[in-house]
């Protein structure tokens, strides 16, 4: 008789540091090694790797890194963090300046990276390094979670690629499926339409969970093993933590691994539990609720149990599917994984588990998930439809469904324009091609799509829809309203060609034609065309009074303040912009054809002199926008604070927005308003801080705004020109750079003969002295007079015309005026250069009065960080006698090295507060908190935020 013998053991635990086989990607890694087949040829490219949180794209990263290695390929790797954002271009320098054989050149990049104003020089820079590289052999740069890049990174990304594309490179980078922030969506779209290649990873097969399941545990399994590694869907991740798991629950019998006692109760996952740990308390506690719920569950149900308003877990909802913890699931919101609740509940208290069940089953039976409801192993995975997997095909339910989600799609459109555009969007999957509401789906998309920062899909869609051809007159112009929308803050001649097109076709409703009109004449008002925009304005005021349409109502009243401005009636001009923001409010952000209105009442605020009201307005513009997800007006916001911060003599600060905005800019070109903020905002700084390099490198972007459509850019452009060649010390050619503007049509002329802001006249008047052009000079002084005396109750205008009139007569009287009236203004620059010019006046004959004059300058200068203004007050002191020792007033004693803003980010930092929760904190965007904390990291001579936390603890305890 034969005996069977039963062998039986426990399974060993894994090795440290050990890995299991890649299983299950055999044809992911065959494509990935002909890639780099043809990389050995000289053919580069891109290959993007997508999937979901734990599918494996960090474990394909590797392994196609190890086999370029094999063949001799050189390989850079970089990766980004989301509690790693601070520094810009970090993950791309550290890749290419790390690791055993760096990048050549990587001192010089490294400063040039931490250097402010350097991106230009630093993308040159990295191009020719790579393609000095390149010559010598083939490159892998991989980079991972692109997700989690700065946007600085991101558009360094797609510039090197799309630059280098011809040489032996290719670029590896790996992104996270699903909802990713609008700025890596642009990047993801350009590298698409470049070509690049797609590797999509899905759940692996069963026969792949079975060789991973006898990896993980050292024997084949058994059934009822198998059945719980079943659970985990294909997703790698999740497998093996479910799987360490069982160990304790597992033994071995003769090369079997079985179950010992049944399925082990669930437990905490160390990929959930790294998750959650980094959401704010507020998402964690509402991931927390709905897994104890233990159901898709709604929002209104999830205020229920947390008693909060709906309204308040917008930004908890937003963060934890951002997160990927949940997905959207009609009306509900449903964990990504069924592991991930049961993973995520079984870290709360049993107590708390049952009280949260029992107060939901005590709930209306509307408020409640229902028992089918709680079935089913992954919520919010059910199967699409066959009629809806059909391409080109629509269910029998998908029209209804279509017209649900527009509905939806508009009543969030106020609130949530990110969730509102996911709606539009999958309302127009639902429409079939040749369905009559298509094109007004479309129209409807683009709006929502721009206000969310993807301007380039939205236009893309438009424009195939206009190429498709096939358009009724009313498909067609509001498919060219949305696209004027669009346009304003890139294009301001495009924006006037749709609205143009539009009004121009036959039979369109009177509303429709009405906005159109409005589009139209904001266009031409914001290209510089005044004018035109006054005369189209009237003929739409009465097209939308007819129509009766609020909207457009509140379009044209920021048009008839513009109109008045130009007209330098400033208190109709404040007038009716401060009836356009009554209006818009009123009607709600979401109807207003041009987002928002609030934004010229804060220009004109601010050209006016009151910065402080307009710096106000600006910063609440910023909070709501980026707590509701508008990331183009956000953009619109930042761009319009760095001006107001730039005349308020916050150099650092106008230079760190000005930088947040350029790095959150869409793919649609330089932009227009881009180039009247920000970019004239940068050269502006560089040339107070005597940076020059900055400065020629925006000169020769000046140079470009020189040849735009727009009268307005091409003025600006002129202007940026002249002050550059003032700087070189070639007054000449500055007046020569401003012969366009100061000749050009009256009609059209900007206010103040071409100058951007009104303190600019004594700057305009000083210019043509020193080139011997006292015609311009006098020219520039009678207007500077005429609006201060058409505008008697703005003091800031009486004290720019004081000091212009006080240069051309190089008068002292006028002068000392200015130095008085600016005193109630909050415009430090503009009254440094008034003292200045009073103090050099009176140091002609009367040495001992000018230098109180030439001190409170000095001071003024030093505190705005005006570098190359403090110097040339130092050198009148010394041609005075007087000699000042460097001192940099209004900054800490503690922290001589930073300005006031970099200190607030620094020690908030030092609290352990996410770059986010600073930005939130200080009413920021993330990007501005990113500026000043690289700039801080600079100074300091720190790498780490652990160092910086060391000497915020040294240094504020005055050790």
């Amino acid at each position: 008789m034969s005996v069977n013998r039963v062998t039986t053991r426990t399974v060993p635990e894994a090795l440290e540091g050990a890995r299991t086989p890649l299983r299950g990607r055999d044809a992911e890694l065959a494509f990935i090694e002909a890639r780099l087949d043809a990389l050995d040829r000289g053919e580069g490219g891109i290959i993007r790797v997508e999937g979901s949180v734990g599918i494996g794209r960090s474990r394909i990263l590797a392994e196609s890194a190890a086999a370029a290695r094999r063949r001799g390929t050189r390989v850079f790797e970089g990766a980004a963090d989301p509690d790693e954002q601070f520094v810009p271009l970090g993950p791309l320098l550290d890749g290419l300046l790390s690791g055993e054989e760096p990048l050549s050149g990587a001192v010089r990049l490294r400063d040039l990276a931490t250097t402010p104003g350097q991106r230009f020089w630093l993308l040159q820079e990295l191009g020719d390094r790579l393609r000095e590289t390149a010559r010598n052999g083939p490159l892998l740069v991989v980079l991972d979670d692109l997700q989690w890049c700065d946007d600085l990174t991101l558009l360094t990304f797609n510039t090197l690629a799309a630059g280098l594309s011809s040489h032996a490179i290719l670029w590896l980078v790996a992104v996270r499926g699903g909802s990713v922030p609008s700025g890596v969506r642009t990047a993801l779209d350009r590298i698409r339409r470049a070509g690049a290649h797609e590797l999509v990873l899905g759940a692996l097969d069963d026969q792949a969970t079975t060789r991973i399941t006898e990896d993980v545990l050292g024997a084949a399994p058994g059934p009822d093993v198998l059945r719980v590694a079943r659970r985990a869907e294909g997703v790698p991740q999740l497998l093996v933590e479910l799987l360490g798991s069982l160990r304790e629950a597992v033994t071995i019998e003769n090369g079997t691994a079985r179950l010992s006692a049944g399925p082990p109760a669930p437990r905490a996952l160390p990929s959930v539990v790294r998750r959650l740990d980094q959401l704010s308390g507020e998402a964690r506690e509402l991931v927390q609720t709905a897994a104890a719920v233990g159901a898709p569950v709604t929002v209104a149900l999830l205020a229920e149990l947390l008693g909060r308003s709906s309204a308040a877990l917008i930004t908890a909802v937003r963060e934890s599917l951002d997160a990927d913890l949940f997905i959207e699931s009609g009306d509900r919101l449903a964990f990504r994984h069924d592991l991930i609740r049961e993973a995520v509940e079984a870290g709360l208290p049993l107590p708390l588990r049952q009280a949260l069940r029992d107060q939901t089953a005590e709930l209306p039976p509307g408020n409640a998930a229902s028992p089918a409801e709680r079935l089913g192993p992954s919520a919010g995975r059910a199967a699409p439809s066959a009629g809806a997997a059909e391409a080109g095909k629509a269910g029998p339910g998908d029209a209804a469904e279509a017209d649900r989600l527009r509905t939806a799609a508009a009543e969030l459109a106020a609130t949530a324009p990110g969730p509102a555009a996911e709606r539009s969007l999958k309302a127009l999957e639902l429409t079939t091609a040749d369905a009559p509401e298509r094109p007004r789906v479309i129209a409807e998309t683009i709006p929502l799509l721009w206000q969310t920062g993807r301007a380039a899909q939205a236009r893309e869609l438009g424009a195939s829809a206009l190429a498709t051809g096939g358009l009724g007159p009313e498909d067609e112009a509001r498919i060219r309203l949305a696209l004027a929308r669009l346009a304003v803050p890139f294009d301001f001649s495009e924006a006037v060609r749709q609205a143009r097109a539009g009004a121009a076709l036959p039979g369109i409703p009177v509303d429709v034609r009405g906005r159109l009109l409005a589009m139209l004449a904001v266009g031409l008002s914001m290209s510089g065309e005044h004018s035109a925009a006054e005369q189209v304005a009237a003929e739409a005021w009465e097209t939308a009074a007819a129509a009766g349409d609020r909207s457009a109502e509140a379009t044209l009243t920021t048009v008839r303040s513009a109109v008045s401005f130009h007209r330098m009636d400033l208190t109709e001009a404040f007038r009716q912009a401060e009836r356009s923001v009554a209006l818009a409010d009123a009607l709600g952000v979401s109807t207003s054809l041009w987002v928002p209105e609030a934004l010229w009442h804060a220009l004109l605020s601010n050209t006016t002199g009151r910065s402080a009201e307009a710096l106000a307005a600006a910063e609440e513009g910023i909070r709501i926008t980026r707590e509701q997800g508008r990331t183009a007006a956000t953009g619109m916001w930042l761009m319009t604070r760095s001006r107001i911060l730039l005349e308020a003599g916050r150099l650092t600060d106008a230079r760190a927005d000005a930088e947040a905005a350029s790095a959150t800019t869409d793919d649609l070109g330089p932009g227009n308003l881009a180039d009247v903020t920000l970019r004239y905002v940068m050269m502006r700084v560089a040339l107070h801080t005597d940076d020059q390099q900055t400065a020629r490198a925006y000169a020769a972007e000046a140079r470009r705004m020189r040849s735009d459509g727009a009268p307005v850019v091409r003025h600006f452009g002129s202007w940026m020109l002249a002050l550059m060649a003032d700087f070189e010390g070639r007054p000449d050619r500055a007046m020569a750079e401003l012969d366009e503007v100061m000749t050009s049509p009256a009609a059209d002329r900007p206010a103040y003969a071409g100058l951007v802001d009104p303190a600019d006249a004594p700057v305009l008047v000083r210019l043509a002295l020193r080139a011997g052009a006292h015609e311009r000079a006098a020219q520039a002084v009678a207007l500077a007079e005429r609006l201060a005396v058409l505008n008697p109750d703005l003091p800031f205008l009486a004290a720019t015309a004081a000091h212009a009139r006080g240069l051309l007569d190089n008068d002292l009287a006028p002068l000392v005026r200015a130095v008085r009236l600016y005193e109630d203004c909050p415009r430090p620059l503009a009254r440094a250069s008034a003292l200045e010019d009073a103090g050099r006046k009176l140091a002609a004959t009367r040495t001992s009065e000018a230098v109180p004059y030439f001190d409170t300058a000095l001071t003024l200068y030093a505190r705005a960080g005006a570098e190359r203004d403090v110097a040339r007050v130092r050198r009148r002191l010394r041609a005075a006698g007087v000699r000042r020792r460097p001192s940099m007033p209004g900054l800490s004693g503690a922290w001589p090295e930073l300005t006031a803003a970099e200190i607030r980010v620094v020690r908030l930092v030092a609290r352990g507060l996410t770059n986010q929760q600073v930005a939130e904190h200080l009413s920021l965007s993330p990007h501005t908190v990113s500026s000043h904390l690289r700039r801080a990291f600079t100074k300091l001579d720190v790498t780490s935020r652990g160092e910086l936390t060391r000497l915020v603890m040294d240094r504020d305890s005055g050790e």
